[in-house]
């Protein structure tokens, strides 16, 4: 039924939890694996951190590696083929753009991430993914 799973994270909480789920169906479904986490840095690129050479388009970046990295070696110790990205710009787009890439079969993502103040139900991006794109979405959310 599935082929291809995009899992989309930001290390959250709900990306976590919908990312285990989205390792539980590729499995069952033999399905390929793709995990994304969009570095969303906007007007700070070029900002450097205080008392580090690093920008903050790096920092953002070196978290976003090491997001999917995390869930694409929960994938790897289950035996299922995975590919990884960690594209910059608008999560929202960026996702659907990867998920048109990968030709995505069902993207498995959570309800809401690390967006501000909690955002109101869904999330401002699962809720951009869910208008805007034409894949099936599969949507995790936390119990608090």
């Amino acid at each position: 039924m599935y082929d291809r799973i995009l899992i989309p994270t930001d290390g959250s909480e709900g990306a976590e939890a919908a990312a285990e789920t989205g390792l539980e169906l590729a499995a069952v479904h033999d399905a390929a694996v793709h995990v994304v986490c969009v570095a969303e840095t906007g007007p700070l690129d070029g900002l450097r951190l205080p008392g580090d050479a690093e920008s903050a388009a790096d920092a953002f970046e070196g978290r976003a590696t090491e997001f999917v990295e995390r869930v694409a070696e929960e994938a790897r110790e289950r035996g299922l083929e995975v590919t990884t990205a960690t594209p910059s710009g608008p999560p929202g787009p960026e996702i659907l753009e990867a998920a048109e890439a990968v030709e995505a079969d069902l993207i498995v993502m959570g309800s809401r991430g690390r967006g501000g103040l909690q955002r109101v139900a869904l999330g401002s991006v699962t809720d951009h993914v869910l208008r805007f794109g034409d894949v099936g979405v599969l949507v995790e959310g936390v119990r608090e």
